[in-house]
């Protein structure tokens, strides 16, 4: 059998294992890259070892960052380093503004943070702001789920981007730059749609049970007392308010919060711009020290460890540690088995075969990887899946097809957005701690991860069509 129905019949099997068997991504990828490369014509042993190579290579790559990266990540979480960012850019943006600030925190939070894990930690703030706003969850929840979505698709050190980046041999920093100039229109066009959303359906507010009354303090009770005081005499609230709401929680200072986030960002970055500025020398050895993923990351939960979570005790940092690396095992596993699926293609020559029958037909070169993407994401519903499958396939065509990496990865994380419906996990989580009916959350959220992904494959496109 010739390598392309090979592969056809090798992605037909992983889909089938992942939607409709108990089997898990992990184990369904490795299954598929085996098959692919002993119908191919592969002798056994040449198909294994293509596998394992696969495996190695990628793990060799982002095993480490993937792992600091959740640890980082769910140290933001139990420290309330979220809540502090949100409250910080309260004060700047104002309460008016409310979806904005969400979104915005949503937007930072999940550059190291899975957007499951921040939609659960941010959403008690966002059921807060609707009750304390009048403002409808379709439009706090909406703003502050898709936030979180769009960096969590196109921004490293995420899982998927970061599996995209390496899969594809592209700068880390230069993706990460990449991915934030198409975040930040893909994050102003959100903000529109669903303000126009939210005025097409009855409003959401959550109302305020006795559990949710246990939970507050007696001082947050009289601070709340105050706030419905001032909304029944007509007067607006500030973002004064929203912090007095907060004030007996022990969350970490404002810097310390942005700087663990951010710190690892400048670090990598710092280390693609002196490459592109030809620094040589001591210069060059240090940026390439300090701008390596891995150690950037380290840094940052250093930081996580020691300055956010001082008051912590050991065995909780400890707990917390072990916690995230058992989260991280999983994501690991998946990428690294993806890089096996990846190795088979190049070895087999399939994706050489395809991408010079795509160039034969004349197509805009531009729609395979946005194609690809929806493709591999619609059935199975995982984004990272999706990613990390679909670079593996398109990883061997680059070359031939002649299109540039960056796009071709932001083209892939873009579509693989692409929608989120009743097989993901995230549609679950955002419909079910927004309050939204399953119903509405099809007609608003899944739409907006649709429409969204389109504006952004428009834009790939053009740009794609004017500077390559």
């Amino acid at each position: 059998m010739g390598p392309v129905p090979a592969l056809l019949i090798g992605i037909a099997i992983l889909l089938a294992l992942v939607i409709f068997t108990k089997i898990q991504a992990f184990p369904a990828l490795v299954l598929s890259a085996l098959i692919i490369g002993l119908l191919s014509g592969l002798p056994a042993g040449e198909a294994i070892s293509a596998v394992t190579a696969g495996f190695g290579g990628t793990m060799t790559s982002i095993g480490i960052v993937i792992g600091l990266g959740c640890i980082m990540g769910k140290f933001m979480e139990k420290s309330g380093a979220a809540k502090r960012m949100a409250l910080t850019i309260l004060k700047f943006v104002g309460i008016k503004k409310a979806d904005v600030v969400l979104g915005l925190t949503g937007f930072l939070v999940s550059i190291p943070v899975f957007c499951d894990s921040g939609f659960v930690i941010l959403s008690s703030l966002a059921k807060e702001f609707s009750r304390l706003t009048k403002k409808s969850m379709l439009l706090i929840g909406g703003m502050l789920g898709m936030g979180l979505y769009i960096t969590h698709f196109l921004v490293p050190p995420t899982p998927g981007p970061l599996a995209v980046a390496s899969t594809f041999g592209v700068d880390i920093g230069l993706f990460i730059l990449a991915g934030l100039a198409l975040s930040v229109p893909l994050f102003v066009f959100s903000v529109f749609f669903f303000r126009w959303v939210s005025k097409k359906y009855e409003p959401i507010i959550p109302e305020r049970d006795e559990e949710d009354l246990k939970k507050l303090s007696p001082e947050q009770r009289e601070v709340l007392a105050k706030i419905e005081a001032k909304q029944a005499a007509g007067l607006e609230l500030t973002s004064e308010d929203f912090s007095e709401m907060l004030k007996d929680e022990t969350l970490p200072p404002a810097g310390i919060s942005f700087s663990t986030l951010l710190v690892p960002v400048f670090l990598i970055l710092s280390n693609t711009i002196a490459d592109l500025a030809g620094v040589s020398g001591v210069g060059a050895y240090i940026f390439d020290l300090i701008g390596s993923p891995v150690t950037a990351i380290f840094i940052s939960v250093l930081m996580s460890i020691y300055i956010l979570s001082k008051q912590m005790p050991k065995e909780e940092c400890l707990k917390v540690t072990e916690s995230a690396l058992a989260d991280a095992g999983l994501i690991v596993f998946v990428t690294a088995a993806g890089g096996s699926l990846g190795n088979v293609i190049k070895v087999t020559g399939a994706g050489t075969i395809m991408a010079e029958s795509i160039i034969a037909a004349s197509l805009p070169v531009i729609l395979v990887p946005l194609l690809v993407g929806t493709i591999l994401r619609f059935p199975q519903g995982s984004g990272t899946v999706a990613m990390i499958t679909g670079s593996a396939i398109l990883a061997p065509m680059l070359p031939t097809l002649g299109i540039n990496p960056v796009i071709a990865g932001l083209a892939l994380c873009t579509t693989a957005m692409c929608p989120s419906y009743l097989n993901d996990s995230y549609f679950w989580v955002v419909t079910r701690f927004s309050g939204f009916p399953v119903k509405t959350s099809l007609k608003t959220w899944s739409v907006g991860t649709i429409v969204i992904p389109l504006v952004g494959s428009v834009i790939l496109a053009i740009v794609n069509a004017i500077f390559f």
